[in-house]
């Protein structure tokens, strides 16, 4: 259904204007010149009105293709007025001209806007070939007009002079016509439809004026069939602006500068298109040739020999261009293969030709001194003779993929090879090659190989390294990892893991080097991999850890003395590094395979029950339970909450009275930290160790030093003569600030430093003896006393009591707990007791929980004591209540 709003509405009812002021002009009995320029001017107005009004609904950011349909219309409206003018002045001697004129004019306004049509226009060396063939074409037509029309009507007047005028209306819109032909028929672009329709009413036109011209030569009025194929293109190209084109499918849509939008014909139009010109020429010639046949040839006229002259001198420069295209195409082809040559020689490559059969055909110089062959010994053999027999029918199948005859779309015109070639010393040397299609043809393929030896051992270099430590030689951890999940995918359980760890390593390296660690962890190696089964596989974790993998099902009890005798491996005899023995141990864990467990917990356990074995002490073997990994779980969690602990203050400090047993008064008080964690309270051993080995127990240890300060001193302010005690840690005191800031917890506070004593227990001067005694010895020279807890149950020696000017021993609570039951015991105590008072050293005994060791302590002469009989850990209210009743009993 048409809208009345639609623009095809007013050209319809123009066109049936038009058609019935024609039908009018021809009931009216007017001569055929006026019917067919009215017919012309109707069909003119109407394409005018078309173009200008579809122009105006182009989309803006199409500027090309509007201004083409501009031109097309102005080229129609010119020809409008000169055909309107022709019937008018066809009376007039000099108005002939000036009638022609608009047409003409028209005539070019058309053949530009055909030409803005086309997507590009040829450049260089394209358009000189584009001109040419223009004027081949031309050329072409003209004889061929001559012959069949001109030259009759010629022979009848026989006055050149009369005769090139009418002409040169007709000869310029036959050059109009074929200059811009080839270019709209190749490139199709968006308004490639109009542009057609613009390039058929050029033909239309040169026909019509090459009809006029014969009919004023030969002096009629005109040519009836000849004024109306103008028309019918007019009336074309106003009706294609309105039809959409679909592209087809041998367009190619590329990006235009202009219209945003390019398309290009197919090979085969643009094959018809550049082989017209020549078969233009032919038919010219065999309208010539007839022509003589028949013998209506008469005395060449100068026009046409000329014309003919420059078709042969054109043709003649074409071929003149076209052989030295060629030679320029052989040279680049010869330097192609020359450079390909060179380049496979400056690369190694060997460079060979064959065909699909295997039969070589060619080979370059470069494969003597690569495989050891003669080129010529190898010409005229089968490739397969020389390939591995494993690698030969995937070669076959390559080679026959590529045969020319095969259209099969999948086969391709290149193809990679790996294979392996036997050199003339008889080793399989690894090969790469690359075979492709030659480009002479003749069924050759032209095969560039190359020798990948080198490469393929760099390669097997990096795996090995990518897998395997450098250190030991041993597979490393991703090795390890990746065997381990290959077992367990093949059987469900069976096979289990091992974790070793060389216990004091760390000194090792701190002592003779690393250089000397690396050589003492190969020896430690060797003696590993003689330890172990040839189905194991023994892997370095890393730094001083080796895993292994028992991977054939084995009992629990094989597994468990395997380890054990990985552990006497170890230590059955010290290391030789550096000119000295070093004796190591190993801990060792175990974890076995289960059902659904995958290899990184399996692994997991054992590193566990590894850490485990290294808490026991180490050179012992630990078999994975699942409350270890718990531990360490919950470990891990306590670490985390005794950081969220310091900054919310879940911590508390109680103080446990030290009385004088002779009086019973509190003397001083020992500082314990308490942690409520919410409602439940966790008890001092479960944490202080995590704290110890996160490092949070440095910070933790200031603050109860400080809190602790604090409030002792505010007791001595109230006249109570009190001291206080704390225990130190090993990482406290290793702190790079330690001692500046008890200095600054005591100015802080205002604690004399006389009424602080710090304890260290006697593990602590054995390990890093001199840097603690130095610490020490700097707290000492504060004026803080000294005391050593647990005194007796480590491995110090009484020469640190005098290195160290300590001020104080206490007795460890496990020899107070056997006085009155254990002679031993009570004779040990009373030991520690009389070697205190020679020294001058106070005495504290620890853990009194019972009458009788009470007064046995008493009996001793031990000075000071503490334990639930005396008193228990209270907080500082608790202590202010103590200290009141004490302070009245003894008033």
């Amino acid at each position: 259904m048409i809208r009345w709003r639609d623009p095809r509405v007013p050209l319809t009812a123009s066109a049936a204007v038009g058609a019935a002021g024609l039908a009018a002009v021809l009931i009216a009995g007017a001569s055929a010149v006026v019917a067919g320029a009215a017919a012309g001017a109707l069909a003119a107005m109407c394409a005018v009105v078309s173009l200008i009004v579809a122009g105006g609904r182009i989309t803006p950011g199409r500027r090309r293709t509007t201004l083409a349909w501009r031109w097309l219309a102005a080229g129609g409206l010119a020809w409008l007025i000169g055909i309107g003018l022709r019937p008018v002045a066809q009376d007039v001697a000099f108005a002939m001209g000036f009638a022609d004129l608009p047409v003409l004019v028209g005539t070019v306004l058309l053949a530009g806007g055909a030409w803005l049509t086309a997507a590009s226009r040829p450049q260089g060396q394209a358009l000189v070939r584009y001109v040419t063939d223009a004027y081949l074409c031309a050329a072409s037509l003209f004889v061929i007009s001559w012959v069949a029309v001109l030259g009759p009507v010629y022979q009848e007047i026989g006055d050149s002079s009369a005769f090139v005028v009418p002409l040169l209306s007709p000869i310029l819109c036959l050059v109009t016509t074929c200059a811009v032909g080839p270019a709209v028929v190749a490139a199709r672009a968006p308004g490639w439809a109009v542009g057609l329709a613009g390039l058929a009413v050029l033909a239309a036109i040169t026909a019509g004026e090459l009809a006029t011209a014969v009919a004023r030569l030969a002096g009629d009025d005109g040519i009836p069939w000849a004024l109306w194929p103008a028309p019918a293109g007019f009336l074309l190209l106003a009706a294609t602006p309105w039809c959409r084109r679909t592209p087809s499918p041998g367009d190619e849509r590329t990006d235009d500068g202009d219209d945003g939008v390019r398309a290009t014909t197919g090979p085969v139009v643009a094959g018809l298109i550049a082989g017209a010109p020549l078969a233009l020429v032919a038919l010219a010639t065999g309208f010539v040739l007839s022509d003589v046949i028949r013998g209506g040839a008469t005395a060449p006229v100068p026009m046409i020999s000329a014309v003919i002259a420059s078709v042969v001198l054109v043709m003649l420069v074409r071929l003149f261009v076209l052989l030295a295209e060629g030679a320029r195409l052989r040279r680049l082809v010869a330097l192609g293969d020359r450079q390909l040559r060179e380049l496979a020689a400056s690369t190694g490559d060997i460079v060979l030709l064959c065909d699909h059969e295997g039969v070589l055909h060619e080979v370059c110089d470069e494969v003597e001194s690569v495989y050891g062959y003669r080129p010529g010994d190898l010409v005229g053999g089968s490739i397969f003779d020389y390939i591995h027999p494993e690698d030969v029918p995937g070669l076959r199948t390559a080679l026959h993929d590529m045969d020319l005859d095969d259209d099969a779309p999948e086969h391709g015109t290149t193809c990679v090879i790996a294979c392996r070639v036997r050199a003339a010393d008889g080793t399989w040397r690894p090969t790469e090659a690359v075979a492709t299609r030659h480009l002479r043809g003749e069924d050759l393929l032209l095969i560039s190989a190359r020798d990948i030896t080198d490469q393929e051992a760099l390669r097997n270099q990096v795996a090995h390294l990518t897998f395997h430590d450098g250190v030991t030689g041993l597979p490393n951890r991703a090795y390890f990892e990746e065997r381990t999940r290959e077992v367990l995918a093949g059987r469900a359980a069976g096979c289990s893991v091992i974790f070793l760890d060389l216990d004091g390593f760390t000194a090792v390296n701190d002592s003779v080097g690393h250089a000397s660690g690396d050589y003492l962890l190969a020896q430690a190696a060797r003696r590993l991999r003689s330890a172990v089964r040839s189905d194991d596989t023994l892997a370095r974790w890393g730094g001083d850890e080796f895993a292994v993998l028992v991977e054939s099902p084995i009992e629990a009890k094989a597994v468990v003395d395997l380890a054990e005798r990985l552990v006497r491996a170890v230590s059955q005899e010290p290391f030789r590094v550096a000119d000295r023995d070093i004796a190591l141990t190993a801990s060792v864990g175990v974890a076995f395979a289960e059902d659904g467990v995958p290899a990184g917990d399996l692994i997991r356990n054992a590193d566990v029950a590894m850490a485990r074995s290294k808490e026991q002490g180490g050179r012992r073997v630990e078999v994975f339970a699942a409350h270890m990994h718990a531990d360490v779980v919950r470990r891990l969690e306590l670490a985390a909450d005794l950081q969220r602990a310091l900054l919310d203050r879940q911590f508390a400090v109680e103080f446990q009275p030290i009385v004088d047993l002779a009086t019973s008064r509190v003397t001083a008080v020992e500082a314990l930290v308490r942690w409520w964690r919410g409602s439940a309270f966790v008890p001092p051993h479960e944490f202080l160790g995590p704290a110890e080995d996160t490092g949070l127990i440095v910070p933790l240890s200031e603050w109860i030093l400080r809190e602790s300060c604090r409030e002792v001193a505010a007791w001595r302010a109230s006249s109570w003569d009190i001291g206080l005690s704390l225990n130190l840690s090993a990482r406290q005191i290793t702190a790079p600030r330690f001692v500046e800031t008890v200095a600054e917890a005591l100015a802080e506070s205002g604690l004399p430093p006389s009424a602080l004593t710090l304890e260290v227990i006697e593990e602590m001067l054995v390990e890093d003896a001199e840097e603690t005694i130095t610490r020490l010895s700097e707290l000492r020279n504060l004026g803080v006393r000294l005391a050593i807890d647990d005194f007796g149950t480590g491995y110090a020696s009484l020469a640190f009591l005098r290195q160290l000017p300590v001020d104080m021993i206490k007795i460890d609570p496990s020899f107070v707990s056997g006085l009155g039951r254990d002679e031993t015991l009570s004779l040990l105590t009373r030991t520690i007791v009389r070697l205190g008072h020679d020294l001058g050293l106070i005495v504290v005994a620890e853990g009194i929980e019972r009458p009788e060791q009470l007064e046995l302590l008493r009996e001793m002469g031990c000075t000071r004591g503490q334990g639930y009989l005396v008193a228990r850990p209270m907080a500082a209210r608790g202590v202010d209540t103590l200290m009141r009743t004490s302070l009245q009993s003894t008033a």
